[in-house]
């Protein structure tokens, strides 16, 4: 759902969040999901996919939803 914000607090939003993106670890796990991504779809065919996101503590595709979710900070998502 999109955020009702003002044009100078999306502005600023939009920095932060750009900010955040470039940091080395964003970008190491970044390059670590399209090379994952990569390898899952030549192995299992594109539809495999779909509705998953790869998943940093359990090391596994797990489902949008569940990434998403609060237990995604405590390493027990599996």
């Amino acid at each position: 759902m999109k955020q009702k914000l003002s044009r100078k607090a999306l502005l600023a939003k939009r920095k932060r969040d750009l900010a955040y993106a470039l940091t080395p670890r964003r970008r190491r796990m970044k390059a670590e999901n399209q090379r994952k991504r990569r390898a899952y779809i030549k192995k299992h065919g594109k539809n495999s996919l779909k509705g998953k996101d790869y998943d940093h503590n359990c090391k596994c595709f797990t489902t949008v939803k569940k990434n998403r979710s609060k237990t995604k900070t405590t390493n027990n998502t599996k």
